[in-house]
């Protein structure tokens, strides 16, 4: 009877990562990964040190022990709530198809479903200003190996905003290196967009591919690493920590940011709402599915709330001075004169 069971959960577990998720939700490989290392965390967790993962069924997969592992994951694996969230939601999804494939498992569904998530700390989002990129760009040494495939990446990202992952897929027929220059970018969901080119960046391009000596149409992928293949997100990362601590030499305030991949991107957007383009284009431009995605901007460009404070009048004068609440028996009324 155990067998059975076991069987069930294994049998849905090999539906929902075959087919649900990347046929009937679309979702990208790099997603499916992140449910994958989820739910394998939860199976061995669950199984126990000595136990056997592939024979646990539905029922050992209970409120009690989903949460024993979520709070494991803070005290012993050290993580923040954000990842657990992450974890967390991958447990969510798996359990509405599961109740949607077995009804009989509706109550412990739901139950699952109820578990919380956890309130987050909200960070400021690193990014870099002008001058900042500017600083990154004259890091590079073009002469140096390497040296013009780490400019013609910096200067796409920089310029399209796009994803790691959107980067790390582009094939040189996604490149329009004739004017008008542009790039197809596949976002999450598979979803395509267009992004247009600064001419400098279309001629970085040009430059790399005939280098490498790639005929016009032969698909090959854009990026490769020292050994040839497709360069990963890894080394994405550590191409941009190795200019940004190179240029942070000359640019003192690159030393204290905490900056990714991602964070070029958030530079894209600060950039370009700076220089007028409205929160709709920009949502386009960085293939944000809703404009509330896109609206967390405006909260990260001190530049402008320095601006509005200059327009602004000050509410306390020169002259004024807070009395003293221990002269004044009404504490009360003293609070409300602030």
């Amino acid at each position: 009877m155990k067998a059975c069971k076991s069987s069930t959960l294994a049998l849905k577990l090999q539906g929902f990562f075959s087919d649900y998720l990347p046929r009937q939700r679309a979702l990208s490989r790099h997603t499916l990964l992140n449910y994958r290392d989820s739910l394998k965390l939860l199976l061995k967790f669950v199984a126990g040190n000595k136990g056997d993962p592939s024979r646990l069924a539905v029922e050992d997969l209970t409120v009690e022990s989903i949460t024993a592992f979520l709070q494991s994951l803070e005290t012993r694996r050290h993580n923040r709530a954000s990842t657990r969230n992450v974890r967390l939601s991958a447990i969510h999804s798996f359990f509405r198809y599961l109740g949607g494939e077995c009804p009989e498992h509706l109550e412990r569904t739901r139950r699952i479903l109820a578990i919380p998530f956890k309130r987050t700390d909200s960070r400021e989002i690193a990014h870099l200003d002008f001058q900042e990129v500017q600083a990154v760009f004259q890091a590079v040494e073009v002469g140096r190996p390497n040296g013009h495939r780490d400019l013609a990446l910096l200067s796409l990202m920089f310029n399209t905003g796009a994803r790691v992952s959107e980067i790390v897929g582009l094939q040189t027929e996604d490149l329009c290196l004739s004017a008008p220059f542009s790039v197809l970018l596949r976002g999450k969901g598979r979803k395509e967009r267009t992004c247009p080119l600064w001419p400098e960046t279309a001629r970085l391009l040009q430059v790399l591919i005939d280098q490498r000596g790639v005929p016009a149409a032969q698909p090959a992928p854009v990026f490769l690493n020292a050994r040839g293949d497709r360069l990963t997100r890894f080394g994405i990362r550590v191409i941009l920590n190795k200019y940004v601590t190179a240029a942070a030499k000359h640019r003192p305030s690159l030393r204290n940011k905490r900056l990714h991949p991602h964070s070029v991107r958030h530079s894209t957007a600060i950039h370009l709402l700076r220089s007028g383009v409205d929160l709709s284009t920009i949502a386009h431009w960085l293939g944000h599915v809703s404009i509330n995605t896109t609206n967390k901007y405006l909260s990260m460009d001190l530049e402008a709330k320095r601006e509005a404070l200059a327009k602004a009048q000050p509410l306390l004068n020169g002259n004024h001075r807070l009395g003293d609440w221990r002269k004044d028996p009404n504490l009360i009324a003293w609070l409300e004169a602030l």
